[in-house]
C-alpha cells in the first residue's frame, strides 16, 4: 500500500496528483510562445529576449542540427555556462528530436572525452570559452582514422560544433558586466567543423515537426559513479514532464513576478525549477552566468523577482554581505532549494530579511529533480520534506530490505513518474539501483535517514562513499582514477574535508613513487601545490583537491582492502 502518511500537512489548494501533457517537452516552449509571443523570456545582462524569438531561435538550433545530421534519439553535447543560448539550444536540440546531454562547464578534456566516448555524440553545443577542451575531440577518428569517416562506430569523436559567445545577448552598457573572458563577443570563424552560433541562428533551417513523443529520450544527465567514470540518467519526455508540471504547481503563485535564476541550468534542479518550470506557466527568468550575490539582489530588486530557487552556500553567501540590510528584497514571495542542510542561524536571518521561510527539497538526477519537498505552509529545517506528486517513498531495513515503520532509521528508497529508466549503457549498475517492495520496483538513494510519523523525511548519513561540496556530489573514485594518471602518484584515496563554506571540500591521501617523495626543493619532487595545479586542468573545480596530504603507505586491513573510512575519520577529527 502506497505510503499517504505525509497527505496531512499536504498544501492547501494543491491536488494529490497532476496530468502530464502527452507531448515533447519542445512543445512546451511552442506552445508557450503561441500563447504569449511578446512575454519577456529572459533578462539578461540589460537585454530582453522575448517568448516568441526564442522559440525561433529554438527553432533555428533545431534547424542546424539536422542539416549536421542529426537524427531522432541522436545524443547532442550541450556545454555551456547560463545564458540565453544555452535555453534556446536545450529546447532546440528536442525541437530535433534528440536528446539533451548536458554538461558540467566546469568539466575539462579528460571528463569530455569520457562523455563523447559514452554517449557516441557526434554533435555538440558550446560555450565559446570552453571550445579548446572540445578541440582535440573534434573529427577526432574521423579524418584519416581507422573509424573512416562520420558514420562510423560510436566513439568516433565529434563532427560539428555549435559555439555561443553569451556577450553577444548581453548589453555592453549594463551596470553589471559579464565577467572575463565571457565578456568576449563572438567570432565569425573558428576553424572547421565550428560553425559560429549567429551563422545558425540567420540561416534559420525549418526543422519540421516534433515527432518525439512521452517515451522517448529527451535528456541524459550524468551522474557521479561510485565505481569510477559517471554514468548517464537516461528519461523520457514523460519523466521530464513529471518534475516539470509538479513543481509548477506546488510552488506558491507568485502572479506575473519573475523566477531569478541562479542556479546552474546543467544540474537538474536548475534545468527543471529555473527553466524548464518557467517556461511551461509562461513566466519570466532573470538570469546570471556566475553567481555574484551583488548582482542577484539588484535584479530581485530592479525586476521585482517573487521566486528564487537556490543552494544553500548561496543563501549564506548573500546573508554574510555587510550590505544586506540595505537590500531590497521585499518583491521575494517564495525562497527555498537544497544541496546541504540550511543552518538555523541563515534560516532565521533570511526570515526576519525577507518575511519568508526557507523551503527546503530534496533530489536525484535519477529522479530529473524534486521527489520531496517541504510543504510551503508548515516546512521543517534539515528535513526533506515530504514525497511529491505520485511518488512513494519509504525507509528499509540496510540488511534485509524490510519495510521500517517510522523513527526507524534505513535508506530511503523513492518510486514515482519522474524516476529515470535507467542507467545508459549499464544494465548492472541499473539492476543495482532498484529494488523491489511490494511489487513495485523502488529506486535505491543511497541515503540513510527516517521518516517520522508526520511523514516528513530527514537524512542521518550516507551509503554511499560521496562528498557533497555546495552540492555538487563527488565520487571519490572517479578522482583517484584521474590522480592515478600522474606519474608520481604511487596511490590516492580521495575523502571529503570538512568546509565552513562549502560544508565538505575533497581532500587526497596520496603516496608517491619512489623518488618522487614530497620535496619542494627538489626539481622533480612531488608537492601539494603541484598535483593540485595538475589536477585543475584535468577536472571539474569542485572535484580538485583543497588539500592534499602524503603518507608511506595508505591503511588497509588484514584482506589488503583499503581501510578509507580511518582516513575520513582522521579528515574531520581534524
Amino acid at each position: 500500500m502506497r505510503n499517504t502518511r505525509h497527505y496531512r500537512h499536504w498544501p492547501e489548494g494543491v491536488p494529490y496528483q497532476v496530468d502530464l501533457p502527452a507531448q515533447s517537452v519542445a512543445q512546451n516552449l511552442e506552445d508557450t510562445a503561441a500563447r504569449a509571443p511578446e512575454t519577456p523570456a529572459i533578462h539578461y545582462y540589460g537585454r530582453t529576449l522575448s517568448y516568441g524569438r526564442l522559440a525561433g531561435q529554438a527553432r533555428a538550433v533545431a534547424g542546424w542540427l539536422k542539416r549536421q545530421g542529426v537524427a531522432k534519439g541522436d545524443r547532442v553535447l550541450l556545454y555551456m555556462q547560463n545564458s540565453p543560448q544555452y535555453v534556446a539550444a536545450y529546447y532546440g536540440i528536442l525541437r530535433a528530436d534528440a536528446v539533451v546531454v548536458p554538461v558540467n562547464p566546469m568539466n575539462r578534456a579528460a571528463e569530455m572525452a569520457h562523455l563523447v566516448a559514452d554517449t557516441g555524440a557526434r554533435v555538440a553545443v558550446a560555450g565559446q570559452e570552453l571550445l579548446d577542451f572540445l578541440r582535440p575531440l573534434l573529427g577526432a577518428g574521423l579524418d584519416g582514422g581507422p573509424d573512416g569517416g562520420p558514420n562510423a562506430g560510436p566513439n568516433g569523436g565529434l563532427q560539428a560544433c555549435l559555439v555561443a559567445a553569451y556577450a553577444d545577448a548581453a548589453d555592453p552598457g549594463f551596470p553589471h558586466r559579464l565577467p572575463a573572458p565571457l565578456d568576449q563577443p563572438g567570432r565569425a570563424h573558428y576553424g572547421p567543423r565550428i560553425t559560429p552560433w549567429v551563422e545558425a541562428l540567420s540561416d534559420a533551417r525549418d526543422p519540421g515537426p516534433i515527432t518525439a513523443g512521452p517515451g522517448d529520450l529527451a535528456v541524459i544527465p550524468y551522474s557521479s559513479g561510485s565505481t569510477g567514470h559517471p554514468k548517464g540518467c537516461m528519461h523520457s519526455h514523460r519523466t521530464v514532464m513529471a518534475t516539470i508540471v509538479g513543481g509548477v504547481a506546488w510552488t506558491p503563485e507568485t502572479g506575473d513576478k519573475p523566477t531569478l535564476v541562479s542556479l546552474p541550468l546543467f544540474h537538474v534542479t536548475g534545468m527543471q525549477n529555473s527553466m524548464n518550470g518557467p517556461i511551461l506557466a509562461g513566466q519570466t527568468m532573470v538570469m546570471m552566468t556566475r553567481w555574484d550575490r551583488k548582482l542577484a539582489a539588484d535584479l530581485i530588486a530592479r525586476y521585482r523577482v517573487g521566486r528564487w530557487r537556490s543552494i544553500t552556500t548561496m543563501a549564506i553567501d548573500l546573508i554574510n554581505d555587510p550590505e544586506v540590510d540595505s537590500y531590497d528584497l521585499s518583491s521575494l514571495d517564495a525562497i527555498g532549494g537544497g544541496g546541504a542542510a540550511m543552518p538555523a542561524s541563515v534560516a532565521g536571518r533570511l526570515k526576519a530579511l525577507t518575511g519568508l521561510d526557507y523551503i527546503e527539497g530534496y533530489g536525484m538526477s535519477e529522479a530529473m529533480g524534486a521527489t520531496h519537498i517541504n510543504p510551503p505552509q508548515a516546512p521543517q529545517l534539515h528535513c526533506l520534506g515530504i514525497p511529491i506528486f505520485d511518488v512513494d517513498s519509504r525507509v528499509i531495513d540496510l540488511d534485509t530490505g524490510a519495510k521500517l515503520p517510522p523513527g526507524e532509521v534505513g535508506e530511503i528508497i523513492i518510486a514515482g513518474p519522474q524516476i529515470f529508466l535507467g542507467y545508459w549503457n549499464n544494465p548492472q549498475a541499473t539492476k543495482a539501483a532498484f529494488v523491489t517492495l511490494e511489487d513495485r520496483a523502488f529506486l535505491r538513494s543511497g541515503d540513510i535517514g527516517y521518516m517520522d510519523t508526520d511523514g516528513y523525511f530527514y537524512i542521518t548519513d550516507r551509503l554511499k562513499r560521496m562528498i557533497n561540496a555546495s552540492g555538487y556530489k563527488v565520487w571519490p573514485a572517479e578522482v583517484e582514477e584521474m590522480l592515478h594518471d600522474h606519474p608520481q602518484v604511487a596511490e590516492v584515496c580521495i575523502t571529503a574535508k570538512p568546509d565552513p563554506r562549502r560544508g565538505e571540500s575533497v581532500l587526497a591521501w596520496v603516496v608517491a613513487r619512489p623518488g618522487a617523495e614530497e620535496g619542494p626543493g627538489a626539481e622533480k619532487g612531488l608537492n601539494a601545490e603541484a598535483l593540485i595545479a595538475w589536477c585543475r586542468g584535468r577536472m571539474a573545480a569542485y572535484k580538485v583537491p583543497a588539500e592534499v596530504r602524503f603518507l608511506a603507505a595508505l591503511p588497509r586491513s588484514p584482506s589488503g582492502k583499503m581501510e578509507w573510512r580511518k582516513l575520513q575519520e582522521e579528515a574531520f577529527a581534524g
